[in-house]
C-alpha cells in the first residue's frame, strides 16, 4: 500500500527536498505550506495551502481538510533569528517559541486520528536545543524554542508509543537554506537524505531519541 507522508513547510528548503525525496520513492505526499511554490508545484502533489501552523484555526481547517489516513507525519515548519542580551527582542523570541515549539506539537495533536497503526512523527528540531552543546551563548530565542519543542517529542513519544506510534527527533545539520541566509555546509539534497534515513531507522524501540542527520545520537 501506499505511504501517505505529510510535510509541514515544503515550499522550499529541507521541506522540498524532503517532499522530492518521499515522491521518487512513489509515496504519497501532502505539503502543507502558507504559500507554495514554483518548484513545489512542479511536483504533482497535494499541497495545501493558507496553512499557518503557529495558528489554531488553520491548524483545524487542515484537520479537517486531510481526511486520508498518514503513515508519517514531518513537522518542517519553523522560524531562526538571533537575540542575545545585547540585542533583545522578545517579540522574535515568542514567535519562534510559537512557530518551532507549539506548531509542532499543535499539528501532530490536529492530526493524531489521523496517523495510522505504526505511523512515524518526525520532528525537525536543532542541535541548538541540547543544552549540553551549547558553548557559545546566543540565539536565545532558537535554543529555547528547540529544547522546548525537544521536551514535548519526547512526552509525545511515550504517550503514543501504546499506539505503535515512533517518534523521532532529527538536527539536519548546517543547512544551506533562507533561514540562515544560504551560510550552511550541508545542501538541502543532502540533510534530506539524512533524516530519511534516520526516519526509516526509527523504531519503537528508540523512538523519542535526539539524532543529528548523519546518524550520530546529539545529547541532551
Amino acid at each position: 500500500m501506499t505511504q501517505h507522508v505529510v510535510i509541514t513547510g515544503a515550499n522550499r528548503g529541507i521541506g522540498l527536498e524532503l517532499a522530492k525525496h518521499y515522491v521518487n520513492q512513489g509515496c504519497q505526499v501532502t505539503a502543507v505550506v502558507r504559500n507554495s511554490s514554483d518548484e513545489l508545484a512542479s511536483l504533482g502533489i497535494s499541497v495545501v495551502t493558507g496553512i499557518d501552523v503557529s495558528n489554531a484555526d488553520d491548524v483545524h481547517r487542515l484537520a479537517e481538510q486531510l481526511t486520508t489516513p498518514i503513515d508519517l507525519l514531518i513537522n518542517n515548519a519553523g522560524v531562526f533569528h538571533n537575540e542575545t542580551l545585547a540585542n533583545m527582542d522578545f517579540a522574535a523570541i515568542e514567535q519562534q517559541i510559537a512557530i518551532n515549539a507549539l506548531a509542532p506539537l499543535r499539528v501532530t495533536h490536529a492530526l493524531q486520528h489521523q496517523l495510522t497503526p505504526n505511523a512515524k512523527v518526525a520532528m525537525i528540531t536543532s542541535r541548538m536545543g541540547s543544552i549540553a552543546d551549547n558553548g557559545s551563548g546566543g540565539y536565545i530565542g532558537y535554543r529555547m524554542s528547540k529544547a522546548a519543542l525537544n521536551a514535548a517529542s519526547v512526552s509525545l513519544a511515550h504517550e503514543l508509543k501504546d499506539k505503535g506510534i515512533a517518534v523521532g527527533l532529527f538536527h539536519p545539520g548546517f543547512v544551506q537554506t533562507r533561514m540562515v541566509g544560504f551560510a550552511g555546509d550541508v545542501t538541502p539534497t543532502v540533510a534530506a537524505q539524512g533524516i530519511s534515513q534516520r526516519i526509516q531507522e526509527l523504531t519503537l524501540d528508540n523512538s523519542g531519541g535526539f539524532w543529528h542527520a548523519n546518524g550520530e545520537q546529539l545529547p541532551w
